[in-house]
């Protein structure tokens, strides 16, 4: 899980860094503040766990898109179904996605929260029924929305597929016969537009704060992880 990103551990002025890298280097605390505080573009509403670059090379936007994933240790080709949503709609999309994955699944937790810059941990957890894994996501809303540190992703290794609701607060699916994926996105009203381009393929900030890292480590007790993907 994951893709490498542009991360200040919260990207409040006071809090960034002296000296900010790329794109963001040259922007005063004023010109700063006003651009994280911006979380509409049109109808589409970014969560707060991320913000685009200042010069706005990707402008969010809702939409779906199929791409590739190669699998470079098996030396195969894995279809992917990519998508934006709206910040209102995103939770609920998402947990309509994983129904599709059976009865019984497994579950990654993605975090950095003490990770900066250096990447990612996953920690893995095996069978869980479907209906207890969806009441524990749904009380953990916030977090799994808004945290720009953390990311999960439901799977079935026997069919298989994957659901992600990764860092940047984008859905993947990963596997094959993505067909059911598709009507569920579009069920949710996003279009299909294969020239679309994601908030990732810029740079970008991510947000968290010190409740959503003691809100996840909740949420991994609750899940009962203790050990790592």
């Amino acid at each position: 899980m994951g893709f490498l990103k542009k991360f200040f551990a919260n990207v409040r002025p006071d809090e960034i860094p002296a000296a900010p890298t790329g794109g963001f280097s040259h922007l005063s605390e004023e010109e700063l503040e006003s651009h994280l505080d911006v979380s509409c573009y049109g109808d589409f509403e970014l969560s707060e766990a991320i913000r685009p670059s200042y010069g706005l090379e990707v402008v969010p936007s809702a939409g779906f898109r199929h791409d590739v994933y190669r699998d470079e240790e098996n030396h195969t080709n894995v279809p992917v179904l990519m998508a934006a949503v709206t910040k209102e709609r995103l939770m609920e999309t998402f947990m309509s996605l994983i129904e599709s994955l059976g009865d019984v699944v497994d579950v990654v937790l993605e975090t950095s929260h003490q990770r900066r810059n250096h990447g990612h941990t996953d920690l893995y957890r095996e069978y869980i029924d479907m209906p207890i894994l969806e009441s524990m996501l749904w009380d953990f809303e916030d977090l799994l929305v808004n945290d720009g540190c953390t990311g999960i992703a439901v799977l079935n290794p026997s069919i298989p597929q994957e659901v992600q609701l990764d860092e940047h607060k984008l859905l993947i699916v990963y596997g094959k016969d993505l067909r059911p994926y598709e009507n569920v996105l579009v069920d949710h009203w996003l279009p299909c537009r294969e020239e679309m381009r994601f908030i990732t393929e810029a740079e970008h900030v991510h947000s968290t704060t010190e409740r959503y890292a003691h809100e996840f480590e909740e949420l991994k007790m609750r899940l009962g992880m203790d050990g790592y993907r």
